[in-house]
């Protein structure tokens, strides 16, 4: 079974794919595919550099993101060309690991962490979609504690994301880890059972 996890920030991610992978999943990551793609040799680096300059680039040849943050910041049309270049890749990289565990293992539960998964488009792409949920008010205050944000700059970043409501409302399985991690766990528990997963 391939299964989409995602949910907003500071709702949970790592913990519950922690606790999926504890119990056998496969995991695969896409931030950790981000950070692969732009490694030195990679295509969707050198068309980074081809696109913006060798600017973007650190005397090591990897990739300078501060100087693409600024490229990119408060200008659409550049992020835009920036993410036609990193999705596709990404994308490709997480399908290729996905390919890879179902080859071992066809009944494996394999799960895509991809944190901005109905933004772009990607939910058809799996079985199921797992969402970790936690109200507003509740990734406000981790945000708050884990970054050391006010309240006003965690809700610009909150807001920045699709509505975690929306998000919970789309879901085929909700895990609510607004509450203890004993709780979290058992949801991860009746969840594993019901799919009849060893």
């Amino acid at each position: 079974m391939k299964l989409g996890l995602t949910g907003g920030i500071a709702c949970g991610k790592s913990t519950v794919s922690a606790m999926l992978v504890a119990r056998g999943a496969k995991l695969v990551d896409a931030d950790q595919a981000a950070r692969e793609v732009v490694l030195p040799g990679e295509p969707a680096l050198e068309a980074i550099a081809a696109e913006f300059g060798q600017a973007v680039l650190n005397e090591d040849g990897t990739m300078n993101r501060a100087e693409v943050g600024k490229l990119v910041f408060n200008d659409r049309d550049r992020l835009n060309v920036l993410e036609s270049i990193l999705h596709p890749a990404i994308r490709n990289r997480m399908w290729t690991q996905i390919r890879a565990h179902e080859a071992e293992d066809p009944a494996q539960l394999i799960i895509a962490d991809i944190p901005l998964l109905y933004e772009t488009g990607q939910a058809d792409l799996y079985d199921a979609v797992m969402v970790v949920y936690a109200p507003k008010t509740v990734q406000a205050e981790r945000l708050m504690t884990r970054n050391g944000l006010t309240r006003e700059q965690a809700e610009q970043r909150i807001d920045l994301q699709m509505d975690i409501e929306q998000k919970r409302s789309l879901a085929d399985v909700v895990i609510d880890n607004s509450g203890t991690l004993d709780d979290t766990k058992q949801q991860v528990e009746r969840f594993w059972q019901e799919q009849g997963l060893p």
